[in-house]
């Protein structure tokens, strides 16, 4: 006959483990009690600065030398970084080091073409590329679809600085000399 109240064995085991489990004492982890000591943590920049310097950011003005790419046609209207929309035929290009705000030459190795970019966002994200192009800066210098990416040398030209100021970078006509 079936009662209501009936468990089947294994059922009744493992409500008694369940009950049993939660109703023990928990072994002391010494590490777990230790008092906790935090990590200093990075200073960081004053809001009104955020947007033109981020804890990643280069501000010696260097020139680099990698891969460039340019953006695909579906990021096209997207905003950026900075809060701008991505421009297919504006001067717009995306650093993982450059302050948001930077203008850079950027050449390709292979022709000599080259243009004026501003960064405006943060990428590339394939590794060993250092800046995306807008794709009418990339046919410019001579990337094409065909190609999809180059050897360049990126030389920024003024790097905005924490506070508002700017440095002159690698490609202004003092550094050149």
């Amino acid at each position: 006959m079936y009662s209501p109240f009936y468990l089947h064995p294994l059922a009744a085991i493992l409500l008694v483990a369940a009950v049993g489990a939660a109703g023990c004492t928990p072994q002391v982890d010494a590490k777990a009690n230790a008092p906790q000591v935090e990590a200093p943590q990075a200073e960081q920049p004053s809001p009104t600065s955020t947007a033109a310097v981020g804890p990643h950011n280069d501000l010696s003005g260097r020139t680099r030398v990698g891969k460039a790419s340019f953006y695909a046609e579906k990021f096209a209207g997207r905003e950026m970084a900075d809060g701008s929309k991505m421009d297919p035929n504006g001067d717009n290009a995306a650093s993982k080091t450059l302050p948001l705000g930077t203008t850079a030459r950027v050449t390709n190795v292979e022709t000599g073409q080259s243009a004026v970019v501003t960064i405006r966002d943060r990428g590339p994200y394939v590794k060993g590329r250092i800046v995306d192009l807008s794709p009418s800066t990339a046919q410019k210098i001579g990337i094409t679809e065909e190609n999809g990416a180059a050897k360049v040398k990126v030389a920024p030209i003024l790097v905005p600085l924490p506070g508002g100021s700017t440095k002159r970078g690698a490609d202004t006509p003092e550094e050149r000399r």
